[in-house]
C-alpha cells in the first residue's frame, strides 16, 4: 500500500521545469579545487552510462548542467548543477527534482560528491 500511495505521489507532483529546481533548497552545497570545466566535465563522464547526455550552459564564469530524468523523455529535468568559479576551483551546488524522495536514484549525488576532489 505504501508503494501505491508513493507512486501516485509522484504521478500527482508532474514535471518539475528548471525555474522550479531553480527556487529549491540545495541538496549539496560544497567546493572544488577543480576549475568548472574540470568538475563540468567530471560529472558528464560519470553521469554518461546512466543518464541521457547533460544540457550544458554558460553563466558568467561558471557552468550550469541539466541532468535528464533517468525515465521518459519530455518529462523536465532530474537536476541541475551549478558550478561557480572561486579564485582556487569552484562552488557547487546541486539540486534535485525529488530532493525528500528516499527512493530517488543517487547516481546525480554519487557523480557530484566523487568529482569533488577524485580524478
Amino acid at each position: 500500500m505504501k508503494w501505491v500511495l508513493a507512486a501516485l505521489s509522484l504521478a500527482l507532483t508532474g514535471c518539475a521545469s528548471v525555474s522550479d529546481l531553480e527556487q529549491s533548497h540545495e541538496t549539496m552545497d560544497v567546493i572544488s579545487g577543480k576549475s568548472p570545466r574540470e568538475y563540468a566535465d567530471c560529472i558528464k563522464q560519470t553521469l554518461a552510462s546512466s543518464r541521457d547526455p547533460l544540457t550544458e550552459e554558460v553563466q558568467g564564469e561558471g557552468l550550469r548542467l541539466i541532468v535528464p530524468q533517468k525515465l521518459g523523455t519530455g518529462a523536465g529535468p532530474a537536476a541541475l548543477v551549478e558550478i561557480q568559479k572561486r579564485s582556487n576551483g569552484s562552488a557547487i551546488k546541486l539540486r534535485e527534482r525529488l530532493s525528500n524522495f528516499p527512493l530517488r536514484p543517487g547516481d546525480v549525488r554519487d557523480a557530484t560528491t566523487a568529482c569533488i576532489s577524485g580524478s
